[in-house]
């Protein structure tokens, strides 16, 4: 249970800060976007949404975001910002996953996860998972929770919530991310992330993922790891789980995002965002954006990052 202390804290502090939060573009070059070939980000702008904005997805048109603080996730319209409205689900809401129709919130205090329809925000249910359910993945079939508390990731059915299985793989368990094939979850307490295959979940490997791994990205390829508590993120080959390099971003590294192109890593220690080369890991510039950046979305056109404690997200 190596560091595992640390990171428990740092859960544990989130959730102590939600139920009190509770209480109380430059112009976009259309020829880069259709290439996936990045242009030079700047922030453009963020907007209000709910409290305690701890995660963020994309589904096509528009930006989800779930407001940890406010017990609820504000829908945007992704290409102005809009407010489409806000809907409510259960409490401390803290990871989200699109699966083409829906949108699926991992309610931390409410060891639930909520099925919202992105259409209108109605909810279609609510679902019991294991102990602190922190993020979500989608697989094109079902949806992967990752339960922080239990150690383990739980199988539901997208079409109608039906759990198909719970797996215990760590001690923690602080994020999950779907490469095309198999599940991987990341354990910072052993500095390990763990390679399942979807079908079943049955582990195809532990591997070194680099300091305190905590936020998780696929390029297609590759698995790319946010270090917490380091300025590091960690590149792993997809199909044997080899480490390709490590690469310096900012400071506490803990969300991250891949663009087409590029990785983007959100730094809490310095409200910046890194933009590294996928191809090689090169720094490509550094932005700065609100207050605790803690999640990235890609929109086939830019980056979206929440600010925890500005109550925003930024457009970028």
């Amino acid at each position: 249970m190596k560091k595992g202390y640390s990171f428990l804290f740092a859960v544990v502090a989130f959730l102590v800060l939600v139920v009190s939060l509770s209480a109380q573009q430059g112009p976009i070059n259309p020829e880069a976007v259709a290439l996936l070939r990045w242009y030079p980000a700047n922030q453009t702008t963020s907007f209000n949404v709910g409290r305690g904005p701890a995660a963020v997805a994309f589904d096509g048109a528009n930006i989800w975001v779930a407001n940890g603080g406010s017990n609820s996730v504000t829908k945007l319209r992704a290409a102005d910002g809009a407010n489409l409205g806000t809907f409510n689900v259960g409490a401390g809401p803290a990871g989200l996953a699109f699966d083409g129709s829906n949108i699926w919130v991992a309610n931390t205090i409410s060891n639930t996860v909520t099925k919202l329809r992105a259409a209108d925000g109605a909810n279609l249910g609510t679902f019991a998972v294991g102990a602190t359910p922190i993020q979500v993945a989608f697989d094109g079939a079902n949806v992967w929770v990752a339960n922080f508390d239990d150690g383990s990731v739980t199988k539901l059915r997208a079409s109608d919530g039906a759990q198909l299985g719970t797996f215990r793989v760590a001690v923690f368990v602080s994020s999950v991310v779907f490469d095309g094939a198999n599940i991987w979850a990341a354990e910072d307490t052993d500095d390990i992330v763990i390679k399942l295959r979807a079908a079943d979940g049955v582990v195809l490997g532990r591997f070194d993922g680099g300091q305190y791994p905590r936020g998780l990205a696929f390029d297609g390829t590759n698995i790319w790891v946010a270090n917490r508590n380091t300025t590091n993120v960690t590149k792993l080959r997809a199909s044997d789980g080899a480490k390709l390099g490590t690469f310096t971003v900012g400071n506490n590294p803990t969300a991250i995002a891949f663009d087409g192109c590029n990785i983007w890593v959100a730094s809490t220690g310095y409200r910046t965002v890194s933009k590294l080369r996928a191809a090689d890991g090169l720094k490509l510039g550094t932005f700065h954006v609100g207050d605790t950046p803690v999640a990235l979305a890609f929109d086939g056109a830019n980056v979206w990052v929440t600010n925890f404690y500005s109550g925003t997200v930024s457009k970028m």
